[in-house]
């Protein structure tokens, strides 16, 4: 998709290419001073640290044609290693519905980089039917405190994590919507038990993590007991646009088209037989549609609205298109694609390729299964109801 650039526009394009070349690792480097001295540097940029964040909380007030900019150079750039759940998830949800000492607090440590955050979602029994969590938080009787009893799976980075935001429930009651309270806790104390998950890919990234009797200090409750439901969904529409990874998906399908150059195939490559090709076409033109509700999305954003269910559009086609490059980069290498982790006789883009795979068919599970995302877009954009309810 071609996107009509102004002389601001372009002007503002060769800025971040000059910043991410003339910020770029260097080999030998030392990484972690590295990546601080980036992420000062981008702050110093006015904002470029926290892209997303609005204006008053020290983001860069950008347009919607700047910020479809930035995750298209983002994209093929070398950025140093972030994790979403402080700065694009929780940080938001402070900002929105935390208090003013809440902000004071948190957000400084989060935009440093400084401390690292997990999602407390998803439960053992409570996985895409989000709202059946039974992790429990109950009042002490001085009022000052929640006590914390219960289990949360799947949970990403929690054996690195400082500190989780985590869904409770308060009470149990009404609708299951109801009753579910937003808290906020440090991940080094006593009472939590952190178990790993070696997943299908062979990575350790997830893991089961138990609670018991951990203490909270009510002051650390986002915003009203029992509203945590509302606040929730707020975090998972900005969760489901950044895990859409369209500009990603952009610059890998753009690889993909030239290994499929380097592959033999009779008297030319891969690239030239009719029916790789006739895939690659397809996959380029959903991607080239998802685009455009990205730029929607965006220009939503930078009205100061919230992302609405686009972003469930997003996170459903953006992952299966994921799923697909994957597919397609398997069917290039073909059996080369085979080895595990050694050394492999074909092409070079091979090694790595079933582990990339396999933990690609996560894709369309995790920040909500593509069954939740259809039922998001039936009710909010096509105005299909259940003949149940209407929830």
């Amino acid at each position: 998709m071609d996107i009509e650039l102004s002389a601001d526009d372009l002007k503002f394009r060769d800025e971040v290419r000059e910043f991410f070349q003339s910020h770029d690792y260097k080999p030998g480097e030392d990484y972690a001073k590295w990546r601080l001295d980036w992420f000062k540097a981008a702050r110093e940029k006015g904002g470029w640290d926290v892209p997303k964040w609005p204006q008053e909380f020290g983001g860069p007030g950008w347009s919607p044609t700047q910020h479809y900019i930035w995750e298209q150079e983002t994209a093929r750039a070398n950025l140093p290693w972030d994790l979403p759940f402080g700065v694009g998830m929780v940080a938001p949800i402070i900002m929105t519905y935390g208090s003013k000492e809440q902000q004071e607090r948190f957000l400084p440590d989060i935009r440093a980089r400084s401390v690292n955050w997990c999602q407390g979602y998803s439960e053992p029994g409570a996985g895409s039917d989000l709202a059946s969590l039974k992790t429990k938080a109950e009042l002490t009787e001085d009022g000052k405190h929640y006590v914390v009893n219960g289990s949360k799976i799947w949970t990403t980075m929690a054996h690195i994590a400082d500190w989780i935001f985590c869904l409770t429930r308060t009470d149990s009651s009404g609708k299951k919507q109801e009753g579910i309270t937003f808290l906020l806790f440090p991940m080094k104390q006593e009472g939590i038990e952190v178990k790993p998950i070696i997943t299908l890919g062979g990575s350790h990234t997830v893991n089961t993590v138990h609670f018991t009797d951990v203490k909270v200090p009510v002051e650390n409750r986002i915003g009203e007991e029992g509203k945590g439901w509302t606040y929730a969904k707020g975090l998972l529409a900005h969760e489901r646009t950044g895990l859409a990874g369209v500009s990603r998906s952009l610059v890998a399908l753009e690889k993909l088209k030239h290994q499929a150059g380097t592959v033999k195939r009779g008297n030319g490559s891969l690239f030239d037989d009719p029916s790789f090709r006739g895939k690659l076409a397809k996959l380029e033109v959903d991607l080239q549609a998802l685009e455009f509700t990205e730029l929607r999305s965006l220009a939503r954003a930078a009205s100061g609205q919230q992302p609405g269910p686009e972003s469930s559009i997003l996170k459903l086609k953006g992952t299966e298109i994921q799923q697909r490059i994957a597919h397609l980069t398997m069917e290039a290498a073909g059996p080369h694609m085979a080895p595990w982790g050694g050394v492999n006789a074909g092409p070079k883009f091979a090694r790595g390729g079933t582990q990339s795979y396999l933990g690609s068919r996560a894709y369309t599970i995790y920040g909500g299964a593509s069954e939740v995302q259809k039922d998001i877009i039936a009710k909010n954009v096509l105005g299909i109801r259940s003949q149940g309810g209407s929830n």
